[in-house]
């Protein structure tokens, strides 16, 4: 629910989704009827002026009661949200989680190699291009090895043809680690499954 001033409004009532793994689910509908607040309540972010209450299972292992850090949930935002202060490599190094230190260096060379930039992991990701910083957002989420990834909106601020290519590199590293995927868009060129779209305005 979202309170509105004295009032209160019910987003979504009795919903219940399934998402497989390898799969890409998309969710649709107009501005305000839940979409990102629903990705924000399933991963245990701060729900501003909102009230959930749902069950979340991840690999038949209810989560919804352990804090956002323990739910093994990945986010990518429309923002990437890489750390100004932080190299390209720092900023990949910070996800992976405790371990040796030569192994975790080890995972960051890995995922530098893959995105073809062992040139760039000293720069400060402001120095990148849109969709560079794109890339490093999501190999930053999949260091962090989640169970399920999130996308709200992830292609949304890239040109056309940045947003096509995009798109299909966090869709192939989502199916090749299978991982149960929600997306949520207002572009239909965005979805990656016709079979697999839930539209929450007919809800």
């Amino acid at each position: 629910t979202r309170r509105d001033g004295a009032a209160q409004r019910v987003l979504l009532r009795d919903f219940s989704l399934e998402c497989a793994a390898a799969s890409v689910t998309t969710l649709m509908g107009p501005s305000g009827c839940g979409k990102s607040s629903l990705l924000a309540a399933i991963a245990g972010l701060p729900l501003s002026g909102l009230h959930a209450s749902l069950q979340v299972e991840l690999a038949g292992q209810r989560v919804d009661h352990l804090p956002t850090s323990q739910r093994r949930i990945g986010v990518l935002f429309q923002d990437d949200l890489l750390f100004a202060h932080m190299s390209v490599r720092d900023n990949l190094l910070f996800a992976v989680p405790p371990g040796s230190r030569a192994h975790r260096a080890q995972q960051v060379d890995r995922a530098l190699a893959e995105l073809g930039f062992e040139a760039m992991a000293q720069r400060n990701p402001l120095t990148l291009s849109g969709g560079q910083r794109a890339r490093v957002s999501l190999m930053r989420t999949l260091l962090a090895q989640p169970q399920a990834l999130l996308l709200d909106e992830p292609f949304s601020k890239l040109d056309v043809a940045l947003r096509e290519q995009f798109r299909q590199f966090v869709f192939e590293h989502a199916r090749r680690l299978q991982l149960p995927t929600l997306l949520v868009t207002h572009d239909a060129a965005d979805v990656a499954d016709p079979s697999r779209v839930v539209d929450l305005s007919a809800i």
